[in-house]
């Protein structure tokens, strides 16, 4: 839409009319008192013409000229769509397993067997892209903890990190600890109270130089609160050489230390043994920490005064070139 940031310019719109009718003209026909010795001279002159009266076209392009100056006066602007402000909120970052047994095929999504990395990236991307207000940053852990993205407002390219990791991009190994440690690091600047970790794993602790619970710890110290979900299904039925059996793919998940963690800290353990039960605890989370509702929205302005600026010069030196030339 189109706004003006002066409107109260357009009181001048009158103002060459009220001139006209407070300022008398000059009477052109009448002749001047000039004494002259050498009229006889002047007599055989063509006699002077009268100043012509502007022809009704030029008056209507000199009235459209100064409509369009003021209109240019008045501040013209365009209004783009609203823009959400980024607001300060919570400082919350997401730890990500990549180990080897991420790979395991034991959830569905539309209806299709997929691997338990696929089924993290579909739910926890529509985490992120509803976490309006708050940073977000992203870790990988598998032998080592890598930061993937640092803290940031742009959830999209949180997201997009998110869909780039890949199985064993950080190693077969699941380094729990050094994933909490690296976190806390990276949270240990920002306000208190404030601090989220949610650590998405299915194993155990197998690698890394810090265990778990040490980890832990210091979270405790530096005031983080962890949320952890184990992945992964309770039962499985595979077909071999033998036939088909049912199995426990989830048999290496360490449940008792991923709860340790989350009571020291102050947050919660979840379970996700399919992908609705993700789904589930992913709206979980959202209440337990609820997004800022105080949203702030912006619109861009465009200037847009040098478009009728320049169309009321263009036609006034049209008006005056053409008074000049009759």
């Amino acid at each position: 839409m189109i706004e003006f940031a002066w409107p109260y310019v357009f009181l001048c719109l009158p103002l060459p009319w009220l001139v006209r009718q407070l300022i008398p003209l000059v009477d052109a026909t009448r002749q001047a008192a000039l004494k002259a010795p050498f009229l006889e001279e002047l007599q055989t002159l063509p006699s002077t013409h009268r100043i012509a009266a502007p022809k009704p076209s030029l008056l209507w392009l000199a009235i459209v000229a100064w409509v369009l100056l003021v209109t240019a006066a008045a501040r013209p602007q365009w209004l783009g769509e609203p823009i959400e402000l980024a607001m300060s909120g919570r400082d919350l970052m997401m730890a990500v397993d990549l180990s080897g047994s991420m790979d395991i095929r034991d959830f569905k999504l539309n209806g299709q067997a997929v691997d338990r990395l696929t089924a993290t990236k579909a739910v926890a991307g529509q985490f992120i892209d509803r976490r309006a207000g708050d940073r977000m940053g992203l870790i990988l852990f598998g032998d080592r903890a890598y930061l993937q993205a640092p803290l940031t407002f742009d959830r999209k390219t949180v997201h997009t990190l998110l869909e780039e990791s890949a199985i064993g991009l950080a190693g077969e190994k699941t380094a729990i600890g050094d994933a909490i440690g690296l976190a806390v690091k990276r949270l240990r600047d920002n306000p208190e109270n404030q601090r989220i970790l949610i650590l998405l794993s299915d194993g155990a602790n197998t690698a890394g130089e810090v265990q778990p619970l040490q980890a832990a710890e210091l979270a405790v110290k530096e005031k983080l609160k962890i949320y952890t979900i184990g992945v992964g299904a309770d039962e499985m039925v595979i077909r071999d050489f033998f036939g088909t059996r049912k199995v426990n793919p989830s048999e290496d998940l360490d449940e008792k230390t991923m709860t340790a963690i989350a009571e020291k800290t102050g947050g919660r353990y979840f379970r996700a043994r399919d992908t609705e039960a993700l789904d589930k605890i992913y709206a979980m989370l959202d209440e337990l920490e609820p997004v800022e509702k105080d949203k702030r929205y912006f619109r861009p302005r465009s200037e847009l005064f040098p478009w009728p600026l320049g169309m009321a010069l263009s036609l006034a030196s049209g008006v005056v070139l053409v008074r000049i030339k009759s």
